[in-house]
């Protein structure tokens, strides 16, 4: 293009970046997709390039980060906070590498380190104590945010030596937090967070520590703005150093000795990402020898010694076509959009979640609307957020029917919940959900007995309630669609060894409301017998820790249903097992068992049991097992290609079982 088409080009992309960097770094409330900033941001940058007289101060292209939000004081930062220049493909990092060994020669390393999905933020030290820390704000300039980052409980107060410094890092929201955030918000109603940076970012930014206190933040620092008394060589040895001090560093860091090194490692995380318990968005790639760095120096934005590698992009833009209602085994009612389909993370998405109604009209999605989609912790599709400015007029508001798509019964909203119910009990829908939810692998678990021959024997009329699947018979199941004689023996085998299944199975498997896996166990526990529960009160069930008034309320409702009297004599008449064949709990101490009162960690893929049997039969033996290695663990099982807490295991010295030593263990 020439000088007058570039320079109408050039304001056309400042003025989008301009709009999405403000709500990305300032609202956290981005409209679009990182990847479709990123791409903007790049072909102005080529322009400017091309045509440096077009550069205005105004430029993205010029600026660091985001401007300080009002309610903070602001914090002048002693060493700049620059962010890092991207790349996106194997090329970009052979230019960077060649421009790299151009200044400094072949006699050099990198460091590779996990890029966090979080707030960049800085933390200073007087003489070991934590006194100070700041966002990044436009990289001069942060905001004091220390009462919030002193409820973090990774970051230190006190470190291990009386030293004044200052240091970087990254603070995050845990998937499981940010998954638990979410949910509590979705309860009360409000707009749910659409990523865990933005839940990171908007935690750190509340006024009331308290609110902070209650996320569950976590931190990983990453790098030394200053230093008294201390000379460091390599950017390694200064997270050695930080590991000493008592802060908290990733791990999964590696020193390559060249490029080639450094795309195995990208090629490794891009297929192991989905198993940190944290989102990442790339990788880091920094030279290793700090003279190194400060020979390469810096531009205005970013140091020519780093480059932060980006993922490929984990959200999308595609077209809503429709909204689709479905009715769950509770009754709720859940609007699915149907999207033009489009390949998120590796598959292609025709259907995302949207949550409920009110979520909908908070997001002002409209049917026609260009979307953009995300996998939620990478793995369920949603619908983010609409582009408004992309709607040609014929795009249609959605209202939520006052009918039950498939019984007609009028919906309603029980306990001022956001979602909507069909409270009809003979509603087919949600009898359906509740034999499927009645047969899934953490209730009776019922192998060859899934959604599909479900719905067939539901269609069929074979089945009208769970106790049902158990007169089932080879005349009834042979001639099912694609069921042959094989598949039925061992269906017919599956059900009758179900029998056998403790109670807590059976309790989860009912879908009592408000009584998920966990609370049945601690049912069956207690009560021991279903006959038992059966009479149990209000007050009684109350009285057991964890059980709260919700939960209790849900017990005794459930069993005062005469239609309940009913299915537990039908059980009984089936030889289905109604007692609970575990530890009790006063017992489980005194198990004679190597696992007994010991905190265990599951790792790896195991061959012979599941993650949920291997866990059941730990905890039968008198353990607990956790989803994270510590200090505090006692033994870590590792199946095949076992990652991090494995590795984490063997730094701190916790012994570790093969699946074959805990299933001689568990059979001793």
């Amino acid at each position: 293009m020439n000088l007058s088409e570039a320079k109408i080009r050039a304001e056309q992309l400042r003025e989008l970046l301009i709009k999405y960097g403000h709500e990305y770094y300032v609202l956290d409330n981005p409209s679009v997709p990182d990847a479709e900033y990123d791409q903007l941001l790049q072909e102005l940058v080529m322009i400017e390039e091309q045509y440096p007289e077009l550069v205005t101060p105004n430029s993205p292209t010029q600026r660091v980060g985001g401007e300080v939000l009002e309610g903070f004081s602001k914090v002048e930062h002693t060493v700049p906070m620059l962010s890092l220049a991207n790349g996106f493909n194997e090329a970009d990092l052979r230019d960077f590498d060649r421009k790299v060994r151009q200044a400094v020669g072949d006699d050099f390393s990198y460091v590779c380190e996990l890029k966090i999905d979080g707030l960049a933020v800085s933390l200073r030290y007087e003489n070991g104590l934590f006194v100070q820390g700041s966002t990044r704000g436009d990289g001069v300039v942060g905001e004091d945010i220390t009462v919030n980052l002193r409820t973090i409980r990774s970051i230190p107060l006190q470190l291990t030596e009386p030293i004044t410094m200052e240091i970087r890092g990254e603070v995050f929201m845990p998937k499981k937090s940010f998954e638990k955030l979410n949910q509590i918000r979705e309860q009360k109603g409000e707009e749910l967070f659409a990523n865990p940076r933005n839940a990171a970012a908007g935690s750190l930014r509340q006024l009331d520590p308290k609110i902070a206190a209650a996320r569950n933040l976590d931190v990983f620092l990453y790098a030394i703005g200053e230093v008294e008394g201390k000379t460091l060589t390599t950017h390694s040895e200064s997270l050695d150093f930080l590991d000493q001090l008592g802060l908290k560093t990733n791990k999964e860091r590696r020193v390559c000795p060249s490029i080639e090194e450094v795309l195995t490692y990208i090629a490794e995380w891009n297929e192991k990402r989905p198993t940190l318990s944290y989102e990442i968005d790339g990788i880091v790639i920094k030279v290793n020898q700090l003279a190194h760095q400060q020979k390469l120096g810096a531009t205005v934005k970013s140091p020519r010694w780093a480059i932060a590698y980006k993922f490929p992009a984990e959200e999308v833009v595609t077209k809503l076509l429709h909204i689709e209602l479905s009715v769950g085994r509770t009754g709720v009612v859940t609007p699915t959009a149907i999207l033009e389909p489009v390949r998120v993370a590796g598959t292609t998405v025709q259907r995302a979640s949207l949550h409920n109604e009110d979520l909908i009209k908070e997001k002002d999605i409209r049917i026609g609307d260009y979307v953009v989609i995300r996998k939620a912790g990478d793995i369920i599709p949603e619908v983010v957020g609409s582009l408004a400015d992309r709607r040609t007029g014929v795009e249609e508001p959605f209202r939520m029917p006052e009918h039950c798509p498939e019984c007609a019964s009028e919906l309603v909203r029980l306990d001022e919940e956001v979602a909507l119910r069909c409270i009809n009990p003979k509603c087919p829908a949600q009898i359906r959900e509740g034999l499927i939810h009645f047969v899934s692998r953490n209730a009776m678990n019922i192998e060859g007995l899934g959604e599909r021959v479900i719905t067939q024997l539901f269609e069929a009329d074979l089945i009208k309630d769970v106790a049902d699947i158990f007169q089932l018979n080879r005349e009834q199941l042979i001639k099912l669609e694609r069921m042959g004689e094989k598949s039925v023996a061992n269906l017919l085998n599956a059900i009758e060894a179900s029998k056998q299944n403790s109670l807590e199975r059976l309790l989860f498997g009912l879908g009592i409301r408000n009584v998920g896996s966990k609370a049945a166990k601690i049912l069956a526990q207690h009560f021991e017998t279903i006959d038992n529960l059966q009479m149990a009160s209000e007050e009684e069930l109350q009285n057991i820790h964890e059980i709260g008034e919700k939960m209790a309320k849900s017990v005794v409702t459930y069993f005062e249903q005469p239609e309940v009297h009913e299915l537990i004599l039908e059980l009984k008449e089936y030889g289905v097992n109604l007692t609970y064949k575990g530890p009790k709990v006063q017992d489980s101490a005194s198990i004679d068992s190597i696992f007994s009162g010991k905190t265990v960690v599951l790792t790896g893929k195991l061959e012979t049991l599941t993650r949920n049997e291997a866990k059941e039969k730990i905890e039968n033996h008198g353990g607990k097992v956790t989803g994270s290695v510590s200090k505090s663990t006692d033994f870590v099982i590792a199946g095949t290609d076992a990652g991090s807490k494995l590795k984490k295991a063997e730094q701190l010295g916790i012994p570790v079982m093969s699946e074959t030593e805990l299933i001689a263990e568990l059979n001793k």
